[in-house]
């Protein structure tokens, strides 16, 4: 970070109010790279996949191995990269994963000018900006109680999750754009410039983080132990995982098949797949939006269990597509489950961040992301195999039950009870909690952050 005068140190406490986080200098720059960043990772989703089959002429198992190496790394190295997070600063992991991923992505436009492009380079870039993404995600998770207070990080992530939720509608036709004015080498160049703005805004944070204790500082495997050890020791943080990984490998199934299904089975245009992804993705900036009133009105606990019911009944809406008019099925049923899948986001994300302590941050969101994100790839392969062997509209339903039954860990819980959700501060000093049901007994489950 570079910065004019004597060091300002900043306190996540320097402003307060409803429009606190706009007048918030750190946040606001987190919000700017977030945004910044999420633009170039729609860039590169759209010209991808357009590289591997539109220039190297990829087949279908090919794009199946593209796809699966991006994401591989969550399950593969998620654990060991928190326990790895913790033990650094996160904003200079942000700065350095945006500055990596940049040169890594931009050695595709140079490849394809100079005539050496391959799948193999292809795969090899999507390997290595997966692993360096697990560890940008995971810091990214972690940074954002750093340096706002605990009752502003629900309406931090729901303006982050707006910004990323504003890209996914508008993303795919910028980079359908910059793909026909420059090609999609290019465009994969544009998202590293994206990236690299992002690196600045970040470094312009004036938030100082303390550095961990090398002293303090316990082997790895039990650094990772205590990450697993924090989600598992809280009852409701289990569910929420259950659910969610359920739902993940359910829906990695689905996704996988729905744009053969949409294309050939339900025999539409590509512009009704545009317009379904426009239109879902509208839905979900509509979540972003509506989630912090939703938690006023409804109660934390009950907008978790409620949104992740809509979401996996909404799941419903590609093989109800095959029975009912399709185009208006697939809209209004994307729209629906975009905005439900925000909403439960933003809501249990920021449970868990303002439960869990500080220092155990990149652990715990490393350990819920590789029990959640884990699932995806093996989803995916499923989905495709299941497919091909006993056909896509029959997968589709399989998969979309599992969807609805993903949400019960959350449905028949303490959660459909609860207004307001535990808070770290309350449980780890004075082990009550705020998660008080309607009778007034504590309904937490109880937090047991052990170390070891």
């Amino acid at each position: 970070m570079t910065a004019h005068g004597p060091p300002e140190k900043t306190s996540p406490t320097e402003v307060t109010g409803s429009a606190s986080l706009w007048r918030h200098h750190d946040f606001r720059q987190l919000w700017m790279g977030d945004t910044v960043s999420v633009f170039g990772v729609q860039f590169v989703g759209f010209a991808m996949p357009l590289i591997a089959v539109q220039l190297l002429h990829a087949d279908a198992f090919e794009m199946g191995v593209l796809s699966t190496l991006e994401s591989l790394a969550f399950l593969l190295i998620a654990l060991p990269a928190g326990a790895w997070v913790d033990r650094m600063r996160k904003k200079y992991v942000l700065i350095s994963g945006d500055i990596l991923r940049a040169l890594v992505l931009l050695s595709i436009p140079a490849a394809w000018l100079l005539g050496t492009l391959s799948f193999v380079h292809l795969c090899i870039v999507a390997a290595v900006v997966g692993i360096i993404t697990v560890f940008f995600d995971v810091a990214n998770q972690s940074y954002l109680p750093e340096i706002v207070t605990g009752d502003q990080i629900a309406e931090g992530n729901g303006k982050l999750q707006a910004s990323q939720q504003t890209a996914n509608v508008i993303g795919p036709s910028a980079a359908a754009g910059l793909v026909a004015l420059i090609g999609s080498p290019l465009t994969v160049g544009v998202t590293s410039v994206c990236m690299g703005l992002s690196s600045l805004f970040v470094s312009r944070i004036r938030h100082r983080e303390q550095a961990p204790s090398a002293v303090s500082r316990q082997p790895l495997l039990k650094e990772i132990r205590a990450g697993l050890a924090f989600v598992f020791s809280h009852s409701l943080l289990v569910r929420i995982v259950a659910c969610t990984g359920t739902s993940n490998f359910s829906s990695s199934a689905i996704f996988a098949l729905s744009t053969l299904y949409i294309l050939r089975t339900l025999d539409q245009p590509q512009a009704v797949l545009g317009l379904v992804l426009s239109i879902s993705a509208a839905g979900g900036l509509l979540g972003a939006l509506a989630a912090p009133a939703l938690q006023r009105i409804v109660g934390e606990g009950r907008t978790i269990s409620l949104s992740a019911l809509a979401g996996g009944l909404t799941f419903l809406n590609l093989p109800l597509a095959s029975v009912l008019p399709p185009v208006p099925t697939l809209t209004f049923g994307g729209f629906l489950l975009a905005a439900s899948v925000v909403v439960y986001n933003i809501t249990q994300v920021s449970f868990r961040q303002r439960l869990c302590p500080k220092p155990l941050l990149g652990r715990m969101n490393a350990s819920i992301r590789f029990l959640v994100w884990g699932p995806i790839p093996i989803g995916a392969f499923l989905g495709g195999a299941i497919g091909h062997s006993i056909g896509i509209v029959e997968t589709l339903w399989v998969f979309a039950t599992l969807g609805i039954v993903a949400s019960l860990p959350v449905l028949l819980s303490p959660l459909t009870a609860m207004r307001n959700l535990p808070s770290a501060l309350n449980l780890l000093e004075d082990g009550t909690g705020d998660g008080d049901g309607p009778d007034g007994r504590d309904r937490s489950g109880g937090c047991d952050p052990r170390q070891d």
